[in-house]
């Protein structure tokens, strides 16, 4: 069996001074496959953002290891790119220059830079866009700028915090879309938080249920959904079930809070 991409274990974070201290994550164990899509989901508080974030390199931890591809990880990376729900777009860019301008702090040459920024412009259907400032470009546009920077640097995995959040149904969606198509050619290994138990399952191949006080992990599911995947598959009956599984299993974890530690 192959060594994970990305390993947690025995992580645990506080936040705050000794005079007053919270416990946001204890004992966090957790593997994720090569090219796998897995998310995190639970009650709001649980600590998958946070969790999120220190795989990202944003914040320290007291206790535990987060390895990615057998080295322990001491800040951000080019080996992690990172998606969150704002779209964090330098405005006075153009969606290329935007790009580009990752890819200069990265270490590549101009040339090389223009060439991938516009590969991956097109990756996301923005090529038409390449010119066009952040307040020209719809939310779901801007998200997809966000999507092709953070890819544009070959990352080993990609970091996405409730990424969809902000936008309506139907963008929504066509982003849901979008990026499972983007996965499933290129193949990448993912973990993504979302509080959408129905986004959940249709990105993902394994999802993992957060408890509260302090965040644990309580559950772990696996979608067996066939790929590539597609919105029909939302009104099946296997669909519907997991969904019901689901949610069930983020209302016993929100419980944990009420329980003895």
């Amino acid at each position: 069996m192959s060594a994970p991409k990305l390993r947690i274990s025995g992580l645990s974070k506080v936040f705050g001074s000794k005079a007053k201290t919270v416990e946001v994550l204890r004992d966090i164990n957790l593997d994720l496959a090569d090219n796998e899509f897995v998310s995190l989901v639970g009650s709001s508080g649980c600590g998958k953002s946070t969790l999120l974030s220190i795989v990202a390199g944003l914040q320290e931890f007291e206790q535990g290891d987060v390895i990615v591809d057998g080295m322990a990880i001491d800040g951000p990376g080019l080996d992690r790119g990172v998606v969150f729900q704002s779209y964090t777009l330098l405005p006075w860019l153009t969606a290329r220059g935007n790009i580009e301008f990752a890819l200069a702090a990265a270490g590549y040459r101009k040339a090389e830079a223009r060439e991938i920024a516009d590969e991956h412009l097109a990756l996301v259907r923005l090529t038409k866009f390449a010119e066009s400032h952040p307040h020209q470009l719809s939310g779901g546009m801007k998200q997809r700028v966000a999507i092709a920077r953070a890819l544009s640097y070959r990352p080993k995995i990609l970091l996405m915090d409730e990424p969809f959040g902000a936008l309506d149904a139907l963008t929504r969606h066509e982003m849901q879309e979008l990026l499972t198509r983007i996965w499933e050619q290129h193949r990448l290994t993912v973990l993504f938080v979302t509080h959408d138990v129905e986004e959940a399952i249709y990105l993902s191949d394994r999802i993992v249920v957060m408890s509260l006080g302090p965040g644990r992990i309580h559950h772990e599911m696996h979608v067996g959904l066939a790929r590539p995947r597609h919105q029909d598959m939302i009104a099946t009956t296997e669909f519907i079930e997991m969904q019901r599984n689901l949610v069930r299993s983020i209302r016993e974890g929100s419980v944990a809070l009420q329980s003895p530690v």
